[in-house]
């Protein structure tokens, strides 16, 4: 009998999570491999939930945004009992590997399942682009460009009133969506985790504006930072310019992926598969330079990714 890999989602949805479980669907069958889809990430290898995947029911799948596996966490896998009965599943249904797609959180639970004798590939997909070891991660690029359409829509409604308008983007402990949707959309303040920052520096470049001829404005402000109703209050109660908040949400996690997030989850699901035919796992796969690469779970959990003060500095040299 051919032998068998799953597949899980798990952690938060992101899109382009189904072209990567097309693309390891079909070049793990390609290989002779049976291929099981693990629903509801780590939560269904425990109870084994899954179904066989084949060539037809991925099908039509690579535009979908979400996941068709379904995605969740699982408190349960952080502790021995959760991963012996994932372990004991995996044994059971004859799996030899697993896919994991996700972020941090998805890939230590590879690496406690690798330790345990199931070989696991991590590959990052996470709105957020806040994993370590990757300089990309699936579903960044849709998400930006999610929120650069929304925020095109918001400045329209500004730029009719005088307004300025807050808008408070997703990235959790992350900055790079707001950094980029920033300069993306000429927004003239762009508040981060990473970067000092202060309400006066704030209304001190609005005054600067309005002084040119400015007069309505867009202010990006990261999920991690919050406080984007407080921002706006502020900045109407000193400037007199009425100010509005808006917090864009899940929205940005859901729509059809980019190009370049389905091209992306296809090379990094392939580049998995070719690691598990050859019986290596505990690895994360990632992109530098462009090129797919591989790293060691453990030390890809230590690494830390710089945040990029040059792209920041140029985002307020330029927005007046």
């Amino acid at each position: 009998m051919a032998k068998k890999i799953g597949i899980l989602t798990s952690g938060g949805d992101a899109p382009g999570m189904n072209a990567v479980i097309r693309a390891v669907t079909r070049s793990a069958i390609r290989k002779g491999f049976q291929v099981m889809g693990i629903k509801r990430g780590y939560n269904g290898l425990i109870n084994g939930d899954m179904i066989e995947l084949n060539q037809r029911s991925v099908s039509d799948i690579i535009q979908r945004g979400g996941t068709m596996l379904y995605t969740a966490r699982c408190k349960e896998f952080r502790y021995e009992p959760g991963l012996q009965k994932a372990k004991q599943t995996c044994i059971d249904n004859g799996i030899e590997g697993i896919v994991a797609i996700g972020g941090d959180g998805s890939f230590r639970g590879a690496a406690d399942l690798s330790a345990r004798g199931i070989p696991c590939v991590g590959i990052p997909g996470t709105i957020d682009n806040d994993i370590d070891c990757t300089e990309y991660t699936i579903g960044y690029d849709t998400a930006m460009n999610t929120a650069v359409e929304l925020v095109d829509k918001l400045r329209d409604t500004a730029q009719s009133h005088d307004r300025c308008s807050v808008v408070e983007v997703m990235g959790r402990n992350a900055g790079y969506i707001a950094l980029n949707t920033g300069i993306a959309c000429g927004a003239t303040y762009i508040i981060t985790n990473e970067m000092p920052y202060s309400i006066d520096d704030l209304i001190a470049k609005i005054n600067d504006c309005l002084k040119t001829g400015k007069h309505h404005f867009i202010v990006i402000v990261s999920e991690g930072i919050g406080g984007s109703e407080e921002i706006a209050k502020e900045i109407e109660k000193r400037t007199s310019i009425e100010s509005r908040a808006t917090i864009l949400g899940h929205v940005q996690r859901g729509g059809s992926p980019t190009v370049r997030d389905r091209v992306a989850a296809s090379e990094m699901g392939y580049y998995a598969v070719e690691l598990l035919s050859k019986g290596i796992g505990n690895r994360v796969i990632g992109m530098k330079d462009n090129k797919v690469i591989d790293v060691d779970i453990q030390e890809a959990l230590k690494m830390r990714k710089p945040f990029d003060e040059d792209l920041f500095k140029l985002a307020h040299e330029i927005s007046f």
